[in-house]
């Protein structure tokens, strides 16, 4: 038979899943209260052209009508959601201003096209201004990358209607961003990170510590002079204010920064009137981080322990079938397809993603830009991987024996449909009752499950919709790779014997991410040196990230579930439900729906 499972050692561990998403849920919404001094409300309102913009909106305790608040539109950048800038939400929040962390168009629950409608900072601003609780003629700007340009867009729209503006990690004149002067936009302060990638697109230098002697810069400031990191230029009460902050960190890490989100809180209370005291130095925001960290490992582990128990069910059993004996690699050709498996996602990443934009241009089937680009990376490698894998098996593996069977495909010989049937509605009501929790979360607590750019949130209706059309490139991304993993490349001892469970998830978890690992390497030991990103692409850069996390947990997943049924079906729908839902809720929208 396959590894046993054991029904109540996997009965703890499902309740220790249980208690870490609640808990963690719960710690992170009394954090994101302040204790239970800011209401936090899910708001959708119409912008432009009827578009449905989302938001969730931050109220300090004691505001009213009667006794209306400053207010702070924050607003994420580039592919991140309202969630993004809960740092910043909080910390204004904790200070009386009342916060709208607004989801950009296209972004979240916004309605798409991302880009559209100056971003939707305009409609944002107008949004917050019509509140009777928020003081009209008090208002802040904050936006990092792209919601810096959308925060400008505000701020060209509506010239009168806000008192001062934080960039962080942005720039005024990038593409789509208004050109800025000594005079506008109105108080502005630029926090740009040490090690930001995106230097060149935003200021037109190698390096941020050049951006002091960039002319971009010295315009902006109304300065001939190399630009001094903290000095006051201009005047708060001329609305000509200009200052300059250069946080250690790269672009993300803006998010997770005391010191960038300081900055952010030292400028609103130089520039808006109210709110209290609190120095910017107080802040409790990462402790709501670490909450929902405790969530998402909460949902990992409810993924094992949830999924071990179904296949202990009356309907699931009979996908518990025997391990195959093992034929995989073996000698020098092992090691070289594990440098293979490891090398080639790494190499192919930016050329893939990218060409996956002039391949499948944005339409209403494949309407997410990213998703399309790391789609066509996965099947990249996919086919990639098929081919060295059947090259491998028809040039040398054959020979030795090993048939379908070895690799965990068929039975007997022969695909059993109805087991792969059944395979498929094991992952996706798993699927389903960890999408629960995520929901269930975001209902009770206002959290989505999260670690910095990591993100598992609730999906819209066009997101389910978009989701069921990225689903089948994925599925056939893991079914190739969980074939390469539990066949060619299975763990087992000299004398055939199968390597510990444990080991074998961990070593093959390590195998799928350590290729995007050292790409990470490559690129940010010479940023953090000083130089450029010796590759270039700083988005695909940022987006790599996630991959690590990602890539480690399918890696446990495909391994785990081959173990438990002898086959690589489960696993691999388990992963292409999971991936597929998680990147599609995350990404920008770009069709016009």
């Amino acid at each position: 038979m396959a590894d046993p499972i054991h029904e109540r050692p996997l009965r703890i561990l499902l309740l220790v899943a249980l208690i870490l998403v609640f808990l963690g849920g719960a710690a992170a919404s009394y954090v994101q209260t302040d204790g239970g001094r800011i209401e936090i409300r899910d708001v959708r309102f119409m912008g432009t052209d009827g578009t449905l913009m989302s938001g969730l909106l931050y109220i300090p305790d004691g505001v009213s009508a009667e006794n209306p608040a400053p207010g702070v539109l924050a607003i994420h950048g580039y592919i991140n959601s309202r969630e993004t800038q809960d740092g910043f939400a909080i910390e204004f929040a904790r200070r009386g201003y009342v916060v709208l962390a607004l989801d950009q168009t296209g972004h979240g629950f916004s309605d798409p096209p991302a880009f559209a409608n100056g971003f939707g900072g305009p409609d944002g601003l107008r949004y917050l201004r019509s509140l009777d609780i928020v003081d009209p003629d008090n208002i802040g700007l904050e936006g990092h990358s792209m919601g810096g340009w959308a925060s400008l867009a505000a701020a060209a729209a509506y010239p009168d209607d806000y008192k001062a503006i934080v960039l962080e990690g942005s720039s005024t004149g990038a593409p789509f961003a208004a050109e800025g002067t000594p005079e506008w936009p109105r108080n502005l302060a630029v926090v740009f990170s040490e090690w930001d990638e995106f230097s060149q697109l935003m200021w037109g230098v190698d390096v941020p510590p050049q951006m002091v002697e960039g002319e971009k810069l010295k315009t902006l400031f109304g300065t001939d002079e190399t630009v001094e990191i903290g000095r006051l230029y201009g005047s708060i009460e001329d609305g000509t204010a200009r200052r300059l902050y250069m946080p250690r960190g790269t672009h993300p890490n803006d998010h997770i920064s005391t010191e960038a989100i300081g900055y952010a809180i030292e400028w609103m209370q130089l520039n808006l009137e109210g709110g209290n005291d609190l120095p910017p130095s107080d802040q409790i925001w990462y402790w709501k981080e670490i909450g929902t960290f405790v969530q998402l490992i909460g949902f990992a582990i409810f993924l094992f322990a949830a999924g071990g128990l179904l296949l202990l069910s009356g309907f699931f059993k009979e996908l518990r079938d025997p391990l195959p004996e093992a034929r995989g690699a073996t000698g020098i050709g092992r090691i070289i397809a594990i440098v293979l498996t490891v090398v080639i996602p790494a190499l192919t990443f930016f050329w893939l993603q990218n060409q996956g934009s002039a391949w499948f241009p944005v339409s209403a089937f494949w309407p997410q830009q990213i998703t399309t680009g790391i789609m066509v990376w996965a099947v990249g490698n996919g086919l990639i991987s098929l081919v060295l894998f059947l090259v491998w098996h028809f040039t040398s593996n054959r020979n030795e024996g090993a048939t379908n069977d070895n690799y965990g495909l068929t039975w007997a010989g022969r695909l059993e449909w109805n087991k792969i049937l059944k395979s498929f509605l094991f992952a996706a009501w798993l699927v389903f009752l960890g999408y629960l929790l995520v929901a269930i979360s975001d209902w009770l607590f206002k959290t989505d499950f999260r670690l910095w750019v990591v993100a598992l949130k609730p999906m819209s209706r066009l997101h389910f919709q978009m989701f069921l059309a990225y689903l089948i490139p994925f599925t056939f991304f893991f079914l190739v790779i969980s074939t390469v993993i539990n066949g060619q490349l299975r763990w087992v001892h000299a004398d055939g014997r199968p390597m510990s469970q444990g080991r074998s998830m961990l070593l093959n978890g390590i195998i799928l991410a350590l290729g995007i690992i050292i790409l990470l390497i490559i690129q940010y030991v010479p940023l953090m040196s000083g130089q450029p990103l010796p590759l270039g692409e700083p988005l695909l850069t940022i987006v790599a990230y996630q991959f690590v996390p990602l890539l480690l947990l399918t890696g446990f997943i495909l391994t785990y579930f081959f173990r438990k049924t002898g086959r690589v079906y489960a696993g691999a729908f388990i992963c292409s439900l999971l991936v597929t839902w998680y990147i599609v809720a995350g990404q920008a929208t770009h069709f016009p729906f």
